[in-house]
């Protein structure tokens, strides 16, 4: 198939048995009908690529409605994927698990489970402060963050405490264990970010000169 990839669903986790008696934990992913609700050109916008739109929309603005004037039905979550070759597709095509074969090897990317206000030792893993000379509430104070004349400040980025998960998170080369088309499932080796039931973007691995994405 031309399309790199598709949006779906994780509805949990499970574990299937080979024919030499091993047991893999996979990930069961849904995926319903993805409709192409727009194809962007070189020539047009400057670069190849379909966008892919799932979950009917109930509720529809203008703006969106316009969008998808050239499809039958309205779509509230979109994401854009690659083209794999130049074949013809156009606006309303639909495509399913069938463009994933047992076997090959697919990155998913989705927000990952948030974990709230966290402290650095959950957050990053700090050591905390020693348990002797007189420390009895310091155990897991983050210590000091920098000079107080010069600079001033504390430096951007520095690794302290705050809201933890929530952020988007790859996992690359997941192996397609079942893709069963009349279902609308596929069982992924390994675990997927993100929470039950939330959606999550499933690219095939495109192998190029020097490594692969």
């Amino acid at each position: 198939m031309a399309v790199r990839g598709l949006i779906g669903k994780k509805i949990g986790t499970t574990q299937v048995f080979r024919e030499d008696k091993s047991a893999d934990c996979v990930t069961v992913i849904r995926v319903e009908s993805c409709v192409i609700t727009q194809v962007k050109t070189i020539e047009k916008d400057g670069y190849s690529s379909v966008q892919i739109g799932t979950v009917q929309s109930k509720k529809t603005n203008m703006p969106l409605k316009g969008h998808m004037a050239k499809i039958d039905n309205d779509y509230k979550v979109l994401k854009e994927f690659d083209l794999l070759d130049s074949s013809e597709i156009n606006a309303g095509d639909m495509f399913d698990v069938g463009i994933f074969k047992v076997g090959e090897k697919v990155n998913v990317s989705a927000l990952s489970k948030g974990k709230g206000f966290a402290g650095t030792v959950k957050r990053h893993g700090f050591h905390g402060g020693p348990k002797t000379h007189g420390q009895s509430d310091r155990h897991r104070a983050p210590g000091s963050v920098g000079a107080g004349s010069s600079p001033g400040r504390v430096f951007k980025g520095k690794k302290m405490s705050g809201h933890m998960g929530a952020s988007k998170v790859t996992v690359r080369n997941l192996e397609v264990v079942l893709a069963d088309v009349d279902r609308g499932i596929m069982f992924l080796k390994g675990a997927v970010p993100g929470h039950r039931n939330s959606l999550v973007s499933i690219n095939k691995v495109v192998s190029f000169k020097g490594g692969s994405k």
